[in-house]
């Protein structure tokens, strides 16, 4: 019996195929020529659009909804600017390895590919394609939904990351005939959604070198966040008594707090990180791919030296940048697993009792060190005074993202963490103003939560045009700015490298009275016994807030570390030769 048919236009088509993949969100700027999907989104309830002042800050918020969910969202881009300007927001998504679906629109099919001269005219695809995992151009509508499914597997496969579709004008428009039963179709039928298991074999190695480790050490990458395996990592440690480092992509896998905790973020972390890596005698990396964040001069903080057994879904990652003894392409959840119920069977382990106290301890003298920063007597806050008490004043079941250069190393020391998705870096691409879309993308998200984002002065300015998206969607969002009116970094690399100062000054912006334009609350903060009463009346007022914390800019105690970074690679030159 020959199936029932609907027409639809290519647009509807692919609301449908989004809304079977259960995306909450679309979210870019109403383009004319995006003018059939604007309709087609207008008519289900399923997918909230947002729209946003620029479109970079689309695909800013869809990774946040990644990184803060675990769901995938679209970010939307007329033709033309529309595309380029979603392309610095792409690239958020892609360093970081954060799976979105961009749809751009281009000229009609006539004029598009190759382009003829009209207005606008931009091969988007080629734009994008450096910065996604996949993308196409669409050129019938009948291909939408198979094409769209495509856009998913790829995102969602392996290493996750954004993918991409341009779809000409007409083709978002062209009506045609549909098989009633073609957007029936489950995720399941036409992705994976789990996997791979490790192999026996490679977990039987595993097991032999941690069962003969005196000092095993975890560092738990933004992998074991997106299997959802934080408490197995948990359980892990507790077995094998190790001290756990998280990447900046997966802070909380273990609490601040925790006996296992030596730090996070890798090089900002201090003393402990180092050292930790040093002593170890066995490491265990588990959904890292060990960035410049987890390097040094010498290279990655995992050496040849060490017996080294990675974890990672991504075959790319195994090998590259850290060398490996035993080598495991496997889902991180599934492998902690299979390590887990290997190991509690069997022989005894072999941990030195004392490994796990002494790394702990070395992480609490820094965090001790770092507590004593700022009692000079300075009338102008230190960064340090002004990160604790953010922190001390945040509520409990918050939310924070970390924008900035030094603000957030600051802040990753003194913010508390339990639990992961609860606090967010940036640190692939480090996109200086990401951090106001990203929490507006979580507000959305937890609208119960309070959800601060803090940020350099500097940072605050490339997006904070977005504060008319939080007061038209009522999204109230606290802006805490650590405003030392001036590129802060850049002007002590500039003294300190080659002796002068230029174009680092940013004196004089109003940063509150520039929120109540905006009809948001805003209110300055010279001292730390005003930060708690200002962030309190921040949350009352119910709106998006701005609060101008001015402070000085003070080198953070990770600053070499983080230079050192950038040396790896030069070994063979003379210092006057290494980069600065």
């Amino acid at each position: 019996m020959q199936e029932r048919t609907g027409e639809m236009t290519g647009a509807e088509a692919l609301v449908k195929v989004l809304a079977g993949e259960g995306v909450p969100f679309a979210f870019g700027i109403v383009g004319g020529k995006l003018a059939p999907l604007m309709h087609a989104l207008s008519q289900q309830q399923n997918i909230r659009f947002m729209g946003v002042r620029h479109e970079a800050a689309g695909p800013m918020m869809a990774a946040a909804v990644h990184a803060g969910s675990g769901r995938m969202a679209v970010a939307l881009g007329e033709m033309g600017p529309g595309g380029l300007n979603l392309a610095s927001g792409v690239g958020v998504a892609f360093n970081n390895n954060l799976p979105l679906l961009a749809i751009t629109t281009n000229q009609h099919r006539a004029a598009a590919y190759p382009h003829s001269g009209m207005f606008m005219d931009l091969d988007t695809r080629a734009v994008l394609a450096p910065i996604t995992k996949w993308n196409a151009v669409v050129h019938d509508p009948r291909r939408i939904p198979e094409l769209a499914r495509r856009a998913f597997r790829e995102a969602l496969s392996g290493r996750p990351g954004p993918v991409h579709l341009d779809i000409p004008q007409d083709v978002l428009s062209a009506r045609c005939l549909f098989a009633e039963d073609e957007f029936h179709v489950p995720p399941a039928r036409y992705r994976a959604s789990t996997g791979p298991r490790p192999a026996d074999a490679l977990v039987q190695d595993a097991v032999t070198l941690l069962r003969q480790a005196r000092r095993p050490l975890i560092v738990a990458g933004g992998g074991v966040v997106t299997s959802g395996a934080a408490q197995a990592v948990r359980a892990l440690a507790a077995l094998l008594r190790a001290p756990v480092v998280p990447t900046q992509m997966a802070l909380g896998v273990v609490p601040s707090d925790s006996p296992h905790a030596v730090g996070q973020g890798g090089l900002i972390a201090g003393d402990a990180v180092r050292q930790a890596f040093a002593r170890a005698d066995v490491v265990l990396s588990i959904g890292c791919r060990y960035s410049s964040w987890m390097w040094d001069v010498h290279g990655p903080f995992t050496r040849p030296q060490h017996q080294h057994i990675n974890i990672n879904i991504d075959p790319g990652a195994l090998g590259h940048p850290a060398l490996h003894s035993v080598a495991i392409q496997a889902d991180a959840g599934l492998a902690v697993q299979d390590l887990l119920a290997a190991l509690s069977g069997g022989a005894s382990l072999a941990v030195d009792p004392y490994w796990l106290p002494s790394a702990r301890a070395v992480r609490l003298d820094y965090e001790a060190r770092l507590a004593a920063l700022g009692q000079d007597g300075d009338p102008v806050m230190h960064p340090a005074v002004l990160a604790r008490a953010i922190a001390d004043a945040m509520p409990g079941d918050a939310l924070a993202v970390y924008d900035g250069g030094h603000t957030s190393f600051w802040s990753n020391d003194a913010t508390p963490v339990q639990n992961v998705r609860t606090r967010f870096h940036e640190p692939g691409m480090s996109h200086l103003g990401f951090g106001l879309p990203y929490a507006l993308a979580l507000q959305a998200q937890h609208p119960g939560r309070p959800v601060f984002n803090i940020t350099g002065d500097g940072s605050f300015g490339f997006t904070l045009n977005e504060l008319d998206t939080a007061r038209r969607y009522g999204l109230p969002v606290v802006t805490l700015i650590h405003n030392n009116a001036a590129w802060g970094i850049i002007r002590a690399g500039q003294k300190s490298q080659l002796g002068f100062e230029f174009a680092t000054g940013l004196a004089d912006s109003d940063y509150a009275a520039i929120a109540r334009g905006f009809g948001c609350f805003g209110e300055t903060v010279t001292q730390a016994e005003e930060v708690a009463p200002a962030m309190a009346r921040a949350l009352a007022s119910g709106l998006p807030a701005v609060l101008d914390c001015r402070t000085r800019f003070t080198p953070h105690p990770a600053g070499p570390n983080f230079g050192s970074m950038n040396k790896f690679g030069f070994e063979g030159l003379s210092q006057s030769q290494l980069p600065t």
